[in-house]
């Protein structure tokens, strides 16, 4: 899933070099075009990648504990949470399940407001995050995906790439060849557009809301901190975990394409409201339902159904027991942590 969208490089876009034949699933991809210059070598560069994987959560724990009562309010936590949960089902439902992959068809007032919820996640212009989702699918696991943990074959340092590093790649997913559909709606390239202007609104939001709540400024200062700059580091976390965690860690019951080794990771489901339920995505990505099994979380689906009651949504692709059972893979094993290193 795609964060900020960046300009074109020099360097040749991976999804334009052909795959190699005979790939393994394990070996290491091969180069595709001048990697970006990080003017301190690639340990400096593994470094400050897992420092900025692992701070954001470790200041939040600390930051909560101490200053609960002082520097942070119960508005805030509860502006948080509206902020996390209406940005994150604009990912899940709007760009992801909606836009990408067409797990439904939605009203125009529907359709671009949730274009607009989803690029209030700070996670990239809607045009740029389809086309770079897209195009994950087409080559998940293998030469061509940008964010697989397995670029660097079965190692830990592909779990980093695929969480963040990925992100400080010259890598561009072509827009004209994975998302013809949405560079054609005038919606949804009025929407991309405003991306810069919704990056804006989604901190002036806590901000002003804060401050009308608490009455004072050091209140909007609050809320922007933990509705604002928190809610959003936490939401692209989630979402690389998505990424990362879930191609290399959890249970793989239904069958997905070779080389494909997209997970279910249950310990991630109300987070990521029901996305990290990959594994069946994967498996079935038109589906607008990821978790099929007795007891999965899948919030999204949820919000689905409801805009489907009103008409709001249509021609919903529910998963019949048939189209699951196909799916199926019985015998498919467990993924396990010890598996990051290679181990046997």
């Amino acid at each position: 899933m795609s964060l900020i969208s960046r300009a074109p490089t020099t360097a040749i876009p991976p999804d334009n070099v052909p795959l190699p034949r005979g790939y393994d699933g394990t070996s290491p991809f091969p180069p595709d075009g001048p990697a970006p210059e990080r003017g301190g070598g690639e340990r400096l560069y593994v470094t400050v990648t897992a420092l900025i994987v692992v701070l954001p959560f470790v200041a939040l724990g600390l930051a909560g504990w101490l200053l609960w009562g002082s520097l942070i309010h119960p508005a805030d936590i509860l502006l948080a949470a509206v902020f996390y949960t209406v940005t994150g089902l604009g990912i899940t439902v709007g760009f992801h399940r909606g836009l990408t992959h067409g797990s439904y068809r939605a009203v125009r007032p529907v359709r671009i407001a949730l274009a607009v919820a989803g690029s209030l996640s700070f996670q990239g212009d809607v045009i740029g995050w389809v086309a770079t989702h897209r195009r994950h699918h087409a080559f998940t696991d293998r030469p061509g995906d940008p964010h697989s943990p397995y670029r660097y074959g079965t190692q830990l340092r592909g779990l980093l790439h695929a969480h963040v590093g990925w992100l400080f790649r010259n890598d561009r997913t072509s827009a004209e060849r994975y998302a013809p559909d949405l560079l054609a709606d005038r919606d949804i390239r009025a929407v991309a557009r405003a991306f810069p202007a919704l990056c804006v609104l989604t901190l002036a939001l806590p901000f002003g809301l804060g401050w009308a709540i608490g009455g004072t400024w050091v209140y909007g200062v609050t809320a922007l901190l933990w509705a604002g700059l928190v809610r959003i580091a936490l939401l692209h976390h989630v979402t690389w975990s998505v990424n990362s965690l879930c191609h290399m860690i959890g249970e793989r019951p239904f069958r997905t394409r070779r080389h494909d080794r997209a997970t279910n990771l249950w310990p991630l489901a109300l987070l990521s409201f029901g996305e990290s339920r990959h594994n069946l995505h994967h498996a079935d990505p038109t589906s607008a339902r990821h978790g099929v099994d007795r007891g999965q979380v899948d919030p999204s689906v949820a919000v689905i159904r409801l805009l489907e009651r009103p008409g709001w949504v249509y021609d919903v692709h529910w998963p019949t027991p048939a189209r699951v059972a196909a799916r199926r893979a019985w015998r498919q094993p467990l993924i396990h942590a010890r598996q990051l290193t290679g181990a046997s």
